[in-house]
């Protein structure tokens, strides 16, 4: 079995997925489909996962469809050695999150 993890939702990635979903409601079921995805894989290869650059080389981008990017970080549990943490931080168009 792989490596246990568990999705957080930062408070301004739950902001950016309402204002972003509501001008597109279709983005919610790829979205939530990329988001199980993340979950149990976050380095599938239909997520186009990369490690970003500059000022967001802490993160990591992938991909929820055509233009649209979830910002994240994967940190160990402090409490749980055996469990890992993705943090969700933003989600948007390319021009949005970069």
């Amino acid at each position: 079995m792989g490596q246990a993890r568990k999705m957080i939702s930062s408070k301004s990635f739950e902001k950016s997925y309402k204002k972003f979903t509501s001008r597109n409601q279709s983005l919610q079921v790829a979205i939530a489909k990329a988001l199980l995805k993340l979950e149990s894989d976050p380095y599938h290869p239909s997520l186009k996962t990369h490690k970003l650059s500059g000022n967001l080389a802490a993160y990591f981008a992938c991909s929820c469809g055509y233009d649209c990017r979830i910002i994240f970080t994967i940190e160990k549990d402090i409490s749980n050695p055996d469990l890992e943490n993705i943090l969700l931080l933003d989600i948007g168009t390319h021009d949005d999150v970069y």
